[in-house]
């Protein structure tokens, strides 16, 4: 995620998530899997807690949980939400 100002600052992973805490998200894990909810908690190893989380396998949705812990290791990427 690039800060369109003129610095040319670049957030870290760890202050994306900050960010977006209490917000949208939209997580790509292995196994072509996605996942979107909003985003909870998470630590430093990027384990992400998603609340009202829909689960998407090869394009197909498979369903809504209330709550869902993602672990780091198969977090290919995190993407916060535009809209809310």
């Amino acid at each position: 995620m690039v800060n369109n100002n003129r610095t040319g600052y670049v957030p870290k992973p760890m202050e994306t998530l900050k960010n977006s805490l209490s917000k949208n998200i939209m997580i790509d894990v292995r196994g072509n899997r996605t996942y979107s909810g909003v985003l909870e908690g998470y630590d430093i190893y990027m384990n992400l807690v998603l609340k009202n989380a829909t689960e998407t396998i090869n394009n197909e949705n498979k369903g809504t949980f209330g709550m869902m812990l993602l672990r780091g290791d198969n977090i290919i990427f995190v993407s916060p939400s535009g809209g809310e």
